[in-house]
């Protein structure tokens, strides 16, 4: 008999757990909707399963340029994502399940100086049904890695002027930015955290630590405690924690036989977790599952089982802010019935 294909429900079947703390509430800040990617649909009834016996009470999604326009101007055709999205979160408040309570749509901010910045954002909050609360734009780009998910980031994204003058029309609409970027990039993102402060980032993915290729985690470490340590100087940046499953971390488990149990995952990946907390301190920082992408590698019970089990010794006002709080504060989410 053939083993299960890695990421598909039968693989992920062969490792189950009961939910830890199923009563805590939590706001996922970071997952993905899409059809016909990694050869299945990931929708809305997809999701609901998957965060079944943890407490999700609500979410946010974050562009992955799905859903998008066919047809008209170039500018606009992201608006396609969030008109989709839009009708998605309405249909999440009549069914059981989290409310997909945020929305972090796509722009180029590069066309700030234009008409065009302005009339894509006001379409947004147009299409978001008042559920806008940023932008991403991508700026992960690596040269030397043979990538799994190669997004085609424009290079030097962080220092172009006009990025930062798009940045300024974020700020000034109050709308934040999701950064993304690999981890030999935390450079130049510490330097436009500094040069930009009425701006405020959430760094998604504990700034993407990469193990493929050129890259090894136990050369790269170092430097990235120091950089993650520097970076929390710059108080108007937040981060996720998460998105460390994904094949580019290096980790291998989306080629494995099975998935990773929490424990697993837990000695694994606590050092990178355990040291940005440290930095950042609870309150500004939020766990994120980064689903569907993270699927690849571990069921959605089994990843929240691991976050909860790296902080079980935390008070309870660190986990309530770590889970829920920083993330309803940070998105500006409207209070659920918890």
């Amino acid at each position: 008999m053939n083993n299960p294909q890695p990421g598909t429900d039968a693989w992920l079947g062969q490792v189950k757990e009961e939910a830890i703390e199923p009563e805590r509430p939590i706001i996922d800040p970071h997952h993905h909707l899409w059809k016909k990617r990694f050869g299945r649909d990931y929708l809305l009834r997809d999701f609901h399963a998957d965060t079944g016996g943890h407490r999700v009470v609500q979410s946010v999604f974050i562009e992955c340029r799905a859903f998008y326009l066919r047809e008209g101007p170039d500018h606009l055709r992201p608006i396609g994502e969030t008109r989709y999205i839009g009708e998605v979160a309405r249909e999440s408040e009549n069914r059981d399940g989290s409310r997909l309570a945020g929305i972090v749509a796509h722009a180029d901010l590069r066309l700030a100086g234009t008409p065009k910045l302005g009339e894509l954002l006001d379409r947004h909050e147009q299409a978001c049904g008042g559920r806008l609360r940023g932008i991403r734009q991508s700026a992960a780009v690596d040269s030397r890695a043979p990538l799994f998910i190669d997004v085609g980031a424009p290079a030097g994204l962080y220092a172009d002027p006009r990025f930062r003058q798009g940045l300024g029309e974020l700020a000034r609409r109050g709308l934040s930015f999701d950064a993304w970027h690999y981890h030999h990039q935390m450079r130049d993102f510490i330097e436009l955290a500094r040069a930009v402060p009425d701006v405020h980032f959430v760094l998604d993915h504990l700034g993407t630590p990469l193990g493929i290729g050129p890259w090894r985690h136990d050369d790269i470490h170092p430097q990235w405690r120091r950089d993650m340590a520097d970076l929390a100087h710059c108080e108007n940046v937040c981060l996720k924690l998460g998105g460390l499953a994904m094949p580019d971390n290096g980790f291998g488990w989306h080629e494995a036989p099975r998935p990773p149990d929490s424990d697993e995952f837990v000695q694994a990946q606590r050092r990178w977790y355990l040291h940005a907390i440290d930095c950042f301190d609870p309150g500004r920082c939020m766990f994120e599952s980064n689903f569907p992408v993270d699927r690849l590698s571990i069921g959605y019970p089994v990843l929240w089982n691991a976050f909860k089990k790296m902080v079980m010794d935390f008070s309870e006002a660190e986990k309530q802010a770590l889970f829920h709080d920083t993330a309803a504060r940070v998105y500006r989410l409207p209070e659920p019935a918890i």
